[in-house]
């Protein structure tokens, strides 16, 4: 994912500045105070020893033989460390594929539902690129824009030279006083949905500024989700009219 980003501002200025992958803080962690885990994977089962391997072997009911034995264990292998492992494809009928399977792209309607199935278009990055990313025009409250869309992730946008500074805190600034987020997306009208990487997600982009002092903080919320209150059916009553 690229570390810039090529924004103009309400005035039609525009710049490229840098962009800061901000993380998520690290969740609680397994373990006890003071001990150090490590982590070790191991094999459990073989395809020997697989359900449907026992019932092509014993039959539908093979319990007398699990009774008598262990044919669901394989003493070989059960219990070694796993040190590396390789990704496989597999058909319906869990044979192997020497060839990668060829990706389909899967478009659902709002309500989930296939909408149609098509070949994987390539999509290029958009928010570094010679066309700035633009402010939509559009603002929405602050207390309105965290009811309304999901978040997935933000980005931190920051300087690189004393004129950008000044470019960047003046939109800091401006977006603080209206105490709302601005809109910013693609294209010339700064309409269409941001882009990170080749073949990325496609997000909508929601700028919020904060500054204190001579220091400013600017960042670009990322949304790919709004949210929606669901139709309100209308109920049918015993006489067949409608409440």
């Amino acid at each position: 994912m690229t570390n810039s980003i090529h924004i103009a501002n309400a005035k039609g200025r525009d710049a490229t500045v840098g962009l800061l992958h901000i993380k998520a803080p690290e969740g609680p962690k397994l373990g006890v105070p003071n001990e150090h885990l490590n982590f070790q994977r191991y094999i459990a089962a073989t395809e020997s020893t697989t359900h449907e391997a026992l019932t092509k072997q014993f039959g539908e009911i093979y319990s007398q033989q699990l009774i008598a034995g262990d044919p669901e264990i394989d003493t070989e292998a059960v219990g070694l460390k796993i040190e590396h492992s390789q990704t496989v494809y597999l058909d319906g009928d869990k044979s192997l594929l020497y060839i990668e399977p060829s990706f389909i792209e899967l478009v659902l309607n709002p309500d989930g539902s296939e909408k149609e199935r098509r070949t994987p278009v390539e999509v290029d990055m958009n928010i570094n690129g010679e066309v700035p990313v633009r402010f939509s025009g559009r603002l929405v409250p602050i207390k309105d824009a965290v009811r309304r869309f999901a978040f997935k992730r933000k980005v931190q946008l920051h300087h690189v030279d004393g004129l950008t500074f000044d470019f960047l805190y003046e939109i800091a600034r401006d977006l603080e006083a209206q105490n709302s987020l601005m809109v910013i997306g693609a294209g010339d009208k700064g309409a269409q949905p941001l882009i990170f990487q080749a073949n990325g997600k496609p997000y909508r982009g929601f700028l919020e500024g904060k500054t204190k002092d001579k220091s400013y903080q600017l960042v670009l919320h990322l949304s790919e989700m709004e949210l929606k209150k669901p139709a309100i059916s209308k109920k049918v009553d015993n006489e067949g009219d409608t409440a």
